[in-house]
């Protein structure tokens, strides 16, 4: 499945949706990700970005790591609809990460 956790991706989702307060916190998070985990999270943008689809998940994280050019955390900030379309990429792959963002905002 995916090489990172839903936590991590409903950090980044809510750190998205604050870029202009948050965008050195988010960079600074996405930094210390790991490699895997860093492709994971352009492998889910991507599928919810409709670029792939949810069965082609072996693909579209092939894809990430070979056509990394680009520092991720660059790539993602600079990409609209960050928070969107992870939002839709891990609905669209069975993870609802709705409930790790309530937790992370302290809503219960």
């Amino acid at each position: 499945m995916l090489d990172i956790s839903g936590h991590k991706v409903a950090q980044v989702v809510l750190m998205g949706r604050e870029l202009d307060r948050a965008e050195g916190e988010l960079r600074g998070f996405v930094e210390r990700l790991t490699e895997e985990e860093q492709v994971a999270l352009v492998a889910v943008m991507w599928i919810g970005r409709g670029a792939f689809e949810a069965e082609d998940l072996a693909e579209a994280l092939s894809t990430a790591s070979n056509q990394a050019s680009t520092p991720t955390a660059d790539y993602l900030i600079g990409t609209p609809h960050l928070s969107d379309h992870l939002e839709e990429g891990m609905n669209i792959l069975g993870l609802d990460v709705s409930e790790e963002e309530d937790a992370l905002m302290g809503h219960t």
